[in-house]
């Protein structure tokens, strides 16, 4: 029955879209880059800035709404760690805005990136412990 009434989707048409997508943001991000060594920063600043702007930028888009809209259509592509995580934090906040900045945005901020901040920094630690005995041993 869930079959029948689901939308059928193009995985051909979804998986292109998505890798456009997410490649062209990482793209924008090699040029972020590479005009701030070009500025004369050495490449660990570069890479600050680069992290910063981009951040700013998704923050910003998901601000006016233009995220959502590219996520619509994009999917998975607009996941690309750094500006997926700025939007998952931005749309939190904006969501929680009208309850206040304490009890509202304050305590609801990290309500979708907060489980993706957990269990990475778990997981982090288990492959570092394994790396560890391994290495060790």
């Amino acid at each position: 029955m869930t079959k029948q009434v689901s939308p059928k989707s193009n995985y051909k048409v979804n998986l292109t879209c998505a890798f456009i997508v997410g490649g062209a943001i990482c793209a924008l991000g090699q040029v972020i880059m590479e005009f701030m060594e070009a500025l004369g920063l050495d490449r660990t600043e570069s890479g600050t800035w680069t992290s910063i702007i981009l951040v700013g930028l998704s923050a910003l888009c998901t601000g006016f709404g233009w995220y959502q809209r590219l996520a619509k259509r994009a999917g998975a592509g607009t996941l690309v760690p750094v500006t997926g995580f700025s939007n998952a934090i931005s749309s939190c906040a904006i969501e929680a805005r009208s309850e206040g900045l304490v009890l509202g945005v304050g305590a609801k901020i990290f309500t979708i990136a907060g489980p993706v901040i957990l269990y990475g920094c778990s997981a982090a630690t288990l492959y570092g412990l394994i790396y560890y005995l391994v290495v060790s041993f």
